[in-house]
């Protein structure tokens, strides 16, 4: 079974309601990982998991993974583990170059700009908004000497497609400003014309634009917003723009899937998820900024304990995340980068794009069943021809039987 029969309050009684007072034996521990949760485990990585995203895994991340635990260094600074803040730096240059990122977005190009291992895409979308935030008061501040924080905060507004994740909005709301869902066309796509009307109407009402999410790869069908339109309306507006490519952003290291891409030079900020589709294992969401500084600005807190002498020689990570502490995570990419081999992930994301094809291709053939929307990368939206209501009970005695999710 991929779902447990477990109901919820099931683990209490299977263990002890205090810990122990002496050591117990290896072997009794492990025997209860059988007994006490694995039957309370939803198998992610069992082939028949079709709920939520995929999540990657793999031996060469398993054991960087393993390692990065022994290791266990704390890797907020540079001097705090020297290593675990250069490799990351280097493996998002690599990682950037397989995407063929603007050179702006890169370390090595000598710029401002540079990569960064974040815990998922939601946070991604909340450091973006909250630089993009940082940049925009400092705008207006020098625009309007005489308005206060509160005023300037108060007229702030950031633009999302309908079609994006809830964390979106999620992350407005942490961020204390307002989030615009803009209406997304009829093939589930943000276009610029929508963008270019929602801005002016927020303009015309004295508000200030300062932050767009477009979407590479929806959570609802995997569609594109069109980045190529709406990223030259946020530019001329001069609005933050973040690309949340979370799932689909893997597919982009195979060239016929860059098109996607287009107008990726129009960006402030761009993230997508390895944990999700390039055989590492989670957390590992990677992302890039042309200009890291107002984000390091905006969560810059120096307390002496934390100074080193090689300050601005090499970036000091806690300054680009919500946490201040950090895992060794680029261990991860580089033993599966190195392991597996560019050629090698580009055959896994082809080989996944081809079976939802053949999916997508068996669905039209049934005449019980119609697709919902375009197959796109690994994604097929299906559904029983009829009423919701009809598909509604399918999916209940499909989960119900727990042998697929």
């Amino acid at each position: 079974r991929v779902l447990p029969e477990v109901k919820p309050g099931y683990l209490q009684p299977l263990i002890p309601d205090a810990a122990p007072q002496k050591p117990e034996d290896w072997q009794d521990v492990m025997k209860d990982i059988e007994r006490v949760i694995m039957p309370g485990v939803t198998h992610w990585h069992s082939p028949k998991f079709h709920a939520y995203f995929p999540t990657a895994n793999s031996y060469p991340a398993i054991v960087a993974d393993m390692l990065s635990g022994a290791i266990a260094c704390i890797g907020f600074t540079w001097i705090a583990s020297p290593a675990c803040t250069e490799l990351e730096v280097v493996m998002l240059d690599w990682l950037g170059k397989m995407l063929e990122l603007p050179a702006e977005f890169l370390a090595c190009s000598g710029g401002k700009g540079g990569g960064v291992i974040q815990g998922t895409a939601s946070e991604s979308t909340l450091v973006a908004l909250l630089g993009a935030k940082a940049k925009k008061l400092q705008q207006v501040k020098e625009e309007h000497p005489d308005w206060d924080e509160h005023t300037i905060i108060g007229k702030l507004v950031g633009y999302a497609s309908a079609q994006a994740h809830s964390s979106v909005e999620r992350a407005g709301l942490l961020g204390g400003v307002k989030l615009r869902s803009v209406p997304a066309d009829e093939h589930n796509r943000l276009r610029g014309e929508a963008l270019e009307k929602a801005i002016q109407e927020d303009l015309d009402a004295g508000l200030i634009p300062f932050y767009a999410v477009v979407t590479l790869g929806t959570t609802n069908s995997c569609a594109f917003d069109r980045l190529d339109e709406c990223g030259p309306v946020a530019n001329k507006h001069n609005v933050w723009v973040h690309v949340d490519a979370a799932y689909a952003g893997s597919a982009f290291i195979c060239p016929e899937y860059r098109h996607h891409m287009k107008g990726i030079e129009t960006a402030d900020s761009f993230n997508f998820n390895p944990h999700k589709w390039m055989l590492v294992n989670f957390d590992c969401s990677a992302m890039w900024l042309k200009d890291p500084s107002w984000v390091v600005n905006a969560f810059n807190v120096d307390p002496l304990y934390l100074k080193h002498e090689m300050q601005g020689s090499a970036p000091d990570y806690r300054h680009w995340q919500i946490p201040l502490g950090r895992r060794f995570r680029a261990l991860k990419l580089w033993f599966v980068l190195r392991l597996y081999g560019v050629e090698n992930l580009q055959a896994h994301i082809r080989r996944h794009c081809a079976f939802a094809l053949q999916f997508g291709d068996l669905c039209q053939k049934d005449k019980r069943f119609e697709l919902a929307a375009e197959v796109s990368m690994g994604l097929v939206c299906f559904r029983l021809k009829g009423s919701n209501e009809r598909n509604e009970a399918l999916l209940k005695r499909i989960n119900g039987r727990g042998n697929i999710h």
